[in-house]
Parts: C-alpha cells; structure tokens; sequence
C-alpha cells in the first residue's frame, strides 16, 4: 500500500537474532524429553493413558485426576506444563510452552489445537523472540484447529471455536469465533 510517504524501509535480518536471554533446559534432559515425547506421546503408536500421565510426571509436569491424552500429542517442555482434574487433550494437540501454560479443571482442548507461548516482534529487524504464558481456566473448550496466543487468558467456561485464533483474553462464558476470535455469544450450559 503507497501511502506517498518516501522513507527508507529496515529489512528483517536473521543473521543477527539472538535468544541468549530465553533460559533453554538442559541438553540432556531436552533430549531425553525430545526422545520419550517422540516414543510416547506425539506419536500413533497405542500407548496407555496412564503411562503417558506417568511420563509427563516424570518430566515435571503437574497434572491432576482423570487426564484423558489421545496420540500425536506434541509437548514442548512438559516441566512448564500444569494441568487440573479431567482435562482432555485430543489428537494431533500441540502445546508449544516455551514458559509456563495452565489447564484447569474440565478443559478440553480438541484434535489439532495450538497452544503457542511463542512469538517473533516482527517490527524489529534482529525478529526478537517473545514468549508469554497460556492460561486456559475451568470448563474452557479449545476447538479443533484452534490457536491460542501468548500472553491469553481463556476465562472460565469460555468457547473457542473450530478453526479460531485467540490473540486476546476470553471472556468467561464466552464464545468467540473466527480470526481474530471475536465474542458471538453467551455459553449457556443446562445442568
């Protein structure tokens, strides 16, 4: 788009990206972590729910009762990973934490979803990371082929639909649709 504005325009250069300041784990427990989510977690094979609850454990997630975790589940760093009672996490999920996320109680994030706490400033030309936490709070329900971005709130009971990006926080009760999601209606639940 000409505005008519002349200036000179900056131009993204990689070469000079530096994340030193992000805190990366530890080579071997990342690639243990790496090895085991590849085996256990994010893959087709039929592994036990349990074993898949004990794994996460093992690596420092805090989960609660009742988590249900379908295959081809994809964790970034499962120690910065908590989840509450009976939440359920479908296929093809893929939580990308590069800090902390949050599942509360009764969430339920469906087949393909993305729970990014990762981004680039795209305004600056060395494309800085940012990362920001995930906060999906009781009853929430993440819809198919849904995005999450950092630094959003999914207040109580709230709806993402399919195919929608949250790029800011949601509204309890709330359902929100599309991208940017934007608030259509009241989630009425009957008892």
């Amino acid at each position: 788009m000409n505005t008519g504005k002349t200036y000179q325009r900056s131009k993204t250069d990689l070469s000079k990206y530096d994340n030193s300041w992000y805190k990366q784990p530890p080579l071997l427990k990342n690639v243990l972590w790496f090895v085991t989510n590849a085996l256990f977690l994010n893959s087709h094979l039929l592994v036990p729910v349990s074993f898949k609850r004990l794994i996460l454990k093992a690596f420092g997630a805090k989960i609660g009762k009742g988590l249900m975790i379908k295959p081809k589940v994809n964790i970034k760093y499962p120690w910065l990973l908590s989840i509450g009672n009976d939440v359920w996490i479908g296929e093809e999920v893929w939580i990308d934490n590069l800090t902390e996320v949050s599942l509360g109680n009764n969430v339920c994030l469906s087949q393909g979803a993305m729970l990014l706490t990762g981004n680039h400033d795209y305004t600056r030309s060395t494309f800085d990371l940012s990362v920001g936490k995930i906060v999906i709070e009781e009853g929430v329900w993440i819809g198919a082929k849904s995005i999450v971005c950092p630094n959003v709130i999914c207040h109580s009971h709230a709806v993402l639909a399919v195919n929608s990006v949250a790029v800011k926080n949601l509204e309890a009760y709330g359902i929100y649709q599309g991208n940017p999601a934007q608030w259509i209606r009241e989630r009425k639940i009957e008892a």
